[in-house]
């Protein structure tokens, strides 16, 4: 069969994200709340600010901006991590980054799977937070086995998934016909299940160690615990989300409110308490769970090493400085300390890209070209370009994660065991080996999109 055949990949990211999206609107009702403040929001801000509008389209991101989700699984075993791998294969995903929340408290390690092209980015921008339990770290031996065997025990996947899974890897594609049919077996992964595998008091003791080893570990699939809709004014959501009958948490990870946004800003309403039947001797036996929740995220500029160098010692001094974690009771205190320790990184664009704070895309000022014609322009530096105004620049959308955020925002929505108190440090090497490939670094991917525009651009200028 040839490759035309196949349903294209972005294509088929795009049909689950729109099915995901469906489907967790249906099971979580403020989900659909959290989309339509999020939508006036946005356009809100698109009609006062013409400027930000403009931005988008030239960054190629104004088509994708509504259609944004980011989600998060948590999933026990390495057979079901590297399966879930082959599976988001077949949507054009591969996992980016490493992420270790256990100095955070948070028993898990995790990758993020999305797009990685530019082109494919914009056309279904769809990443899905995927985090590994690491089963060591539960102390009891004996609820470390009631563990192991719920968890082997349990098979995430339909057969008809997996049988387009490997149909996929060994034709290269899947038809249209045939991923449509991938996407709904594929969805029936992230489906919530109100029924419980193990016994309530196997549940409790499970909670008793940590909250989300509980929820890992004892339900039939991993179920999707969060959608993440991006918005261009966080701090307006987060402000306006009481008034639509949601209960915001009570910090904003990430940086503070800056004129040029950096990397991510989340937040989220707090999990829903949820019923849950549990198997007993003589009959289900009702219980609770608290699991599921609605996430934003306001995206900015993806930094450079020197930049996130500088990110990551600032926002350690303010952590520092606060002396616990971000909690209802300190907020004011943290916002206030983030703000002001965040003076020393620069906050105007020039200088950010002038010190090599920030990846660009570079972009010919093709209204200043015709005033340069018959110029040697092949002799100035890019230095001069930009002086001239002949090359111009905008930042590279942060297209991945924080930790410190991830670690945040687990925590606010596990209760108040999940604590800065560390655990064991897992390894980049273990996460691999369990994924069954390597794990892609994020830098080299927005240097490429930096080096393309700038060589594009050059190209242009050169051709005058």
């Amino acid at each position: 069969m040839t490759t035309s055949a196949f349903k294209n990949k972005d294509e088929i990211r795009g049909l689950f994200s729109a099915a995901m999206s469906e489907m967790y609107k249906s099971e979580v009702p403020q989900y659909g709340k959290l989309l339509d403040l999020v939508a006036h929001v946005n356009a809100s801000i698109l009609q006062g600010d013409p400027q930000v509008e403009r931005n988008l389209i030239q960054s190629g991101e104004m088509e994708r901006l509504s259609a944004e989700r980011h989600g998060a699984i948590r999933v026990g075993t390495p057979s079901e991590l590297s399966t879930l791998r082959r599976l988001f294969a077949v949507m054009g995903m591969e996992p980016v980054g490493y992420y270790d929340l256990a100095p955070a408290g948070v028993p898990v390690h995790a990758t993020a799977f999305r797009a990685v092209e530019e082109g494919a980015l914009n056309k279904s921008p769809f990443r899905v937070f995927t985090s590994l339990l690491r089963l060591e770290l539960i102390d009891d031996a004996q609820l470390r086995q009631v563990a192991h065997d719920a968890l082997h025990a349990r098979n995430i996947f339909t057969p008809k998934a997996m049988e387009l899974i490997q149909l996929h890897e060994a034709s290269g594609g899947l038809t249209p016909d045939q991923a449509e049919i991938f996407v709904a077996e594929a969805l029936e992964t992230f489906r919530w299940h109100s029924s419980a595998t193990v016994s309530h008091d196997a549940f409790n003791k499970l909670q008793q160690q940590h909250r989300l080893i509980a929820d890992v570990v004892a339900f039939k699939g991993p179920h999707i615990n969060h959608l993440t809709p991006r918005t261009l004014d966080i701090d307006r959501v987060q402000a306006d989300m009481a008034s639509h009958g949601i209960v915001p948490k009570a910090v904003i990870e990430g940086p503070p409110k800056r004129r040029v946004d950096i990397l991510l800003r989340q937040t989220s309403f707090k999990a829903l308490n949820e019923h849950i039947a549990f198997p007993g001797e003589e009959g289900d036996v009702k219980g609770s769970h608290s699991a599921r929740f609605g996430e934003i995220e306001q995206r900015g500029a993806a930094l450079t090493p020197k930049g996130r160098a500088l990110y990551d010692k600032l926002l350690l001094a303010a952590k520092a400085e606060l002396g616990a974690a971000p909690s209802e009771a300190n907020a004011l205190q943290y916002t206030e300390i983030m703000e002001r320790v965040f003076q020393e990184f620069p906050d105007d664009l020039k200088t950010l890209h002038d010190q090599g704070l920030l990846f660009v895309r570079y972009y010919p000022a093709q209204d200043r070209l015709a005033s340069y014609q018959g110029a040697d322009l092949k002799q100035w530096s890019l230095e001069e370009l930009i002086a001239r105004g002949l090359i111009k620049y905008s930042p590279v959308i942060y297209e991945d994660f924080l930790p410190v955020s991830a670690a945040g925002i687990f925590q606010s929505n596990l209760g108040s065991e999940a604590s800065e108190a560390g655990l064991s440090g897992s390894s980049l090497s273990e996460f691999e080996k369990a994924l069954g490939s390597s794990v892609r670094n994020e830098f080299p991917l927005y240097e490429a999109i930096q080096a393309n525009s700038l060589k594009s651009s050059l190209n242009a200028i050169h051709a005058v």
